[in-house]
Order: structure tokens, then C-alpha cells, then sequence
């Protein structure tokens, strides 16, 4: 018992520093070629290898005049060194090497078309600081993506939501409004004195989840409140084919408002009333508080979070030609 208490002591008390010291001068054999190495004193020097022959009660080095070397207990103080200072260089590379070059795979469940600048810029951003992070993107409509992140399916989301489900965390990425338009070959098209009576009985291209009253619910509410007797006849779940559908004359349909400038500004699309809108809709990022997460995916979500935050709700529906971050442009679309 005295001599593990004597051994816990010194465990207790030992000063790295001295180690390292030590080891210095094993490998300079040299008090004073130790000295310079750590660019300190050979007073210095002296005094941290007495400390340590104190700290054991041990000599650990013998000297007589021109000859240097270990006693017994010096090369097992050495040997203990070399290993420690080994295995603290190689935990030193580890840490770095876990901070800078993460390494795994995220799988990312998108609303169609998220056409946007802010968007695109994080991409960029990312993969320059994660370029082994291997990404995965899958385009869905938002009740099938809510759906597979409350099963823990994928590393997160971007979705529509009307109601946030339980168990899933959440961050606004965009607030949308939707409103009405027809296409150029559509009757309706270029005219500027429409009321709400003219659009009743006209039919509608709808996005899928709408016609099913889901994530889009509130365009379903809008029809049957205002009293359109047309029906839907046509439906996707991608915001680029229910746009080709109103292009086309299909009939009347809901879009995001910052999404169709461009084609309003080129004469595709015309908008319709009412001045204010139909609905708004925002667009999420959506994460299961309780799955467990590998470092890449830790390092996404942390790291998309930060991203938006930088920017308004207004900032990330700018178009890409008014507002720039770097050398990307700043504009944003998501539907579906």
C-alpha cells in the first residue's frame, strides 16, 4: 500500500513540462545542447531535470566530467516520455484532421425547384470548407419530405409547412406569397382591368399536393371561398412543369411571386388579382430532434443555420441582380 500511495503521488504531481525537458536533453545528451533547443537557460534546464529526479527520488541522468548518460530509472522516465509526447502528437493531428477535412455523407430531402441564390451561395461555401463531405439531394414534394424526416430518413429537409409536426425542429428559410397568373396564349392574358368575377369560372393548373389539399392547402381554401367554379386540369409537383402548364394556357394557377419575375418581365406569365395575393407559404428546414447524427450532418445543419441567418427574410428573395455575396448572386424560389 505505501508504494501505490507513493506512486498515485507522484502521478498526481507530475509536471508534463518536466517530461518534455527531459526528453530534450536525452536526445541532445546535453544539458546545454537542451538549453538551446528550448531556448531557455541551461540554469533553467538544470533546475526542471532536478525537479524531476525529486518528483521519482531518482537519479536519472549521470555525469562525470565528458560522459553523459542514463541510469536504469532515466531510461525508463525516457521510454514513458518518447511515448507520452507521441501519443499527444498524434491526438494533436487527429484534432485537426477532425476540424478541417470532416468526412461522411448527408442526404438533403428538397421541395422542387429552390431557385436561389442564397441557396447556392451556402453550397459553394460548404463544399469549399467540407470538400469530403459527399451530398446527396433528392427532390419531393414537401408532405412526402415531412413524412421521411419524422421517420428519421434523410439528415433534414426543405419543405412547405403549414403546421410544424411533432419531433421535428425547424428553421425559416423562406417567406413566400403566392399569387395568380395566366400564360401568354391564355384568354385572359395582357388584360389590365380584371376583377376577382372574371376568374370564377376559369379552370386551374395546380401543384399536386394542392389538388390533394395538403402543404398547399391554403390555395384550396382560397377557390372554395371566392367561389371559382372551374376545375383542375392539370397538375405537377414541380414548380418549372406547373409554370410550362400556365405558359401554355392551361389554365389560371398559383405561384410564388419573387419565383416569376423574370418570366412576367419577358411576357410569359401576366398577373392576375387579387393586388394582394392569394396566401403565403413558407419554406423550412426541417430536422428530427432525435436522431442521431454523424459529424457531416452536425456540421450541415449547423452550418446552413448560420448561412441564412446572415440574411432577411426580404434579403433572400431579392433577385440574384440586386444583391451579391461574394462572387454569388442572391435571389430565391422554392414550391412544391
Amino acid at each position: 500500500m505505501p508504494d501505490e500511495r507513493k506512486t498515485q503521488r507522484i502521478s498526481d504531481r507530475l509536471d508534463w513540462n518536466l517530461l518534455r525537458t527531459f526528453l530534450v536533453i536525452a536526445q541532445e545528451k546535453s544539458i546545454s545542447g537542451a538549453a538551446v533547443k528550448l531556448h531557455v537557460t541551461q540554469s533553467a534546464v538544470s533546475q526542471a531535470l532536478r525537479r524531476l529526479e525529486e518528483q521519482f527520488g531518482r537519479r536519472l541522468i549521470e555525469r562525470h566530467h565528458s560522459r553523459f548518460c542514463l541510469t536504469p530509472a532515466g531510461e525508463e522516465v525516457l521510454a514513458a516520455a518518447d511515448t507520452i509526447y507521441g501519443n499527444v502528437a498524434q491526438l494533436a493531428s487527429s484534432v485537426s484532421d477532425a476540424d478541417e477535412q470532416t468526412v461522411g455523407r448527408i442526404h438533403v430531402l428538397v421541395a422542387s425547384r429552390i431557385h436561389s441564390a442564397v441557396y447556392d451561395a451556402f453550397w459553394a461555401t460548404f463544399h469549399r470548407a467540407h470538400p469530403r463531405v459527399e451530398v446527396e439531394l433528392e427532390v419531393m414534394p414537401s408532405s412526402e419530405i415531412v413524412k421521411i424526416i419524422q421517420q428519421k430518413g434523410a439528415t433534414a429537409g426543405i419543405a412547405l409547412c403549414k403546421q410544424m409536426p411533432k419531433r421535428l425542429e425547424h428553421s425559416l428559410f423562406l417567406q413566400q406569397t403566392y399569387s395568380l397568373f395566366c400564360g401568354q396564349y391564355h384568354s385572359l392574358f395582357g388584360k389590365s382591368d380584371l376583377t376577382m368575377d372574371d376568374l370564377l369560372g376559369e379552370n386551374f393548373v395546380s401543384f399536386t399536393s394542392d389538388a390533394l389539399s395538403d402543404s398547399l392547402s391554403p390555395l384550396t381554401i382560397f377557390r372554395d371561398q371566392r367561389g371559382f367554379s372551374g376545375t383542375v386540369v392539370a397538375t405537377s409537383s414541380h414548380h418549372d412543369e406547373v409554370k410550362r402548364l400556365l405558359v401554355a394556357g392551361f389554365g389560371i394557377g398559383c405561384l410564388p411571386e419573387h419565383s416569376v419575375q423574370h418570366d412576367l418581365d419577358e411576357g410569359r406569365l401576366w398577373r392576375l388579382p387579387p393586388e394582394e395575393g392569394v396566401c403565403s407559404a413558407n419554406l423550412y428546414l426541417l430536422w428530427h430532434e432525435d436522431a442521431h447524427r454523424t459529424a457531416a450532418e452536425r456540421v450541415f445543419l449547423d452550418a446552413f443555420k448560420a448561412h441564412i441567418e446572415q440574411y432577411t427574410p426580404a434579403q433572400r428573395l431579392l433577385p440574384a441582380c440586386r444583391q451579391r455575396v461574394g462572387n454569388s448572386g442572391l435571389a430565391a424560389t422554392g414550391s412544391g
